[in-house]
C-alpha cells in the first residue's frame, strides 16, 4: 500500500500533468482556429494544413482520453482506491504508477486485459 506521503506526491504529479494537458489543448485549439482562418493559396498548402490538422486532432483526442484517466485517478485518491488493481484488487506496484500515473491494472492484469481486447 502507498503511504500518505506517496499519495500526495502522485496527486501533485497528476495535477501537474492535467495542467500541462489543458495548456496543450488550449494552444492546439488556438492553432487550429488560426489555420482555419488562413487563406491557403494552393492545393499543396491546403493538403499540408489538412494533414497537420488531422495529426493535431488525433493528438488532442489522445490528450482528452489521458485527461479522463487523470480525473479518474484523482477520484481514486479521494476514495482511497488509488494504486489498487481494478481486476484483482491487489496493489499496483509503485514503480508502475511512477511510469503510468493513472494505471488502472497491475502488470499481470494489464496483460490479460490487452489480450482480451
Amino acid at each position: 500500500m502507498l503511504t500518505q506521503e506517496e499519495l500526495e506526491m502522485f496527486k501533485k504529479k497528476l495535477l501537474d500533468r492535467r495542467a500541462q494537458i489543458e495548456k496543450n489543448l488550449t494552444s492546439t485549439t488556438l492553432e487550429l482556429k488560426e489555420m482555419r482562418d488562413l487563406e491557403l493559396n494552393d492545393e499543396g498548402d491546403y493538403a499540408a494544413a489538412s494533414a497537420e490538422t488531422m495529426v493535431d486532432s488525433a493528438i488532442m483526442e489522445q490528450q482528452r482520453k489521458e485527461l479522463a484517466e487523470i480525473d479518474l485517478a484523482l477520484d481514486k485518491i479521494k476514495n482511497g482506491t488509488y494504486g489498487i488493481c481494478e481486476m484483482c484488487e491487489e496493489p499496483i506496484g509503485k514503480a508502475r504508477l511512477e511510469v503510468k500515473l493513472f494505471a488502472r491494472f497491475c502488470i499481470t492484469c494489464r496483460e490479460i486485459n490487452e489480450k482480451e481486447e
